[in-house]
This record gives C-alpha cells, sequence and structure tokens, in this order.
C-alpha cells in the first residue's frame, strides 16, 4: 500500500508511508503498518492505546489515551510518531471496514437529499459514529453511485482542527469476493461541498489485499 499526500508532508512526515504492509484486526479494532518511519519497526493502533513496536514483538513506546494528545492541535501542528500511528491507524481501519461497520450496534444512518456531480447523480447517506469507534468525526456524509458502491464521504477531520474535507475512492476491485476501492484521494472541502482540487491532502493506492 502507498500513503503519501500533502498532509504528512504537513506533519512533519513526507512519504513515510508510501511502501508499508497493513495488517488489520476487524473485530478488535486494532491495525498495524509496517515498516513504519524506519525498517524493522512496526506500529499499533487500538483507539485506547498506540505503540512503536519492533518487528520481533519488543515494545518501544507507548501512548494511553491517543486522541486526547491531538488536543488543540491545528492543521500546521507537527506530529511525533505516535500522533502518526493513531491518525493512520483509525482513519484505515475505517476505510478498510466501511460500509460493513455500519451493521455494527450503536451506528445510526439516514438517507439525505441526494447530490449531483460528473454528470451523475449520488444519494446519499448520513451515519452517525457511536464513541467506541475512532473516526474522523462524529458524523459523516457517504455518496453512493447508481451501481451500489460508494463514490466519495465527506468528514471534518476532528483531530487536525476541523478541516472539512471531501474524500473520494474509486478503482473497485475484487478480493476475495469483495469489492474494495483501491484509490483514495482527499481533498479539503468548500463551503458549497465542492473539492478543492488545486491540492492533494491524502492519496492512497492499494496494490493487494488478502483475508486470513
Amino acid at each position: 500500500m502507498s500513503i503519501v499526500g500533502s498532509l504528512w508532508a504537513g506533519k512533519g512526515w513526507p512519504e513515510v508511508l508510501k511502501d508499508v504492509r497493513v495488517t488489520v484486526d476487524i473485530p478488535g479494532q486494532q491495525l498495524s503498518y509496517e515498516p513504519f518511519t524506519a525498517d524493522g519497526l512496526r506500529s499499533f493502533y487500538r483507539p485506547d492505546l498506540v505503540a512503536i513496536d519492533t518487528v520481533e514483538g519488543k515494545r518501544l513506546r507507548e501512548r494511553s489515551s491517543p486522541r486526547a494528545s491531538f488536543a488543540d492541535h491545528t492543521p500546521a501542528t507537527p506530529w511525533d510518531d505516535l500522533h502518526l500511528a493513531y491518525f493512520s491507524g483509525y482513519a484505515m481501519w475505517n476505510y478498510l471496514n466501511t460500509p460493513f461497520m455500519f451493521a455494527l450496534p450503536g451506528f445510526s444512518t439516514e438517507e439525505i437529499e441526494p447530490w449531483n456531480e460528473s454528470g451523475e447523480t449520488w444519494r446519499r447517506l448520513k451515519v452517525t459514529f457511536p464513541s467506541s469507534v475512532a473516526t474522523h468525526s462524529h458524523q459523516q456524509v457517504f455518496y453512493v453511485r447508481a451501481d451500489g458502491l460508494i463514490s466519495r464521504l465527506d468528514y471534518f477531520a476532528d483531530v487536525i482542527g476541523g478541516v472539512p474535507t471531501a474524500h473520494y475512492v474509486s478503482d473497485y476491485r475484487d478480493f476475495d469476493g469483495i469489492k474494495i476501492p483501491a484509490k483514495r484521494r482527499a481533498y479539503r472541502r468548500n463551503a458549497d461541498g465542492t473539492p478543492m482540487t488545486n491540492g492533494i491532502g491524502v492519496a492512497i493506492d492499494i496494490a493487494a489485499v488478502r483475508f486470513f
């Protein structure tokens, strides 16, 4: 997997996730990246704890209640490696579990007015997340194409100062019978809902997925 974009550079970690392997524990809401910031290291994410470990399993450092460490952060606030582990951890766990996680206890959904973009009409689903799931913002809007696949999601990235974001997904591929978007591009969002396409905040490209 490759994860790049201006967000990471602005936080002091340009291209640190450009070539990584991601391991996800779906029911445990856990995730790790390897390598993470250096060869021989990997991250550990869980909503209540983040850590940096060696690939042999030795814990080097950790942070409890990691979301609290983002208090008063702005888009310009630099991150340490544990900030990076938390944001990249919860974000990717959400992305890889959408829309399946909407069936978990505590989620609520509401269809709102449709949206026209790129000559298409997309249905929109407002999703309210439970506090048990770490995510970008408590409420998010998902745009659904005529074929039933998600094309975009809108949120406010709370831990980086509430940046309004339009996040596009595309290039759906079949991995073990499950369709997963292999391409993601996130942009700042204008007040009228349109994306600011003059700069890519986050670009994610997935090469392969294996379930086990």
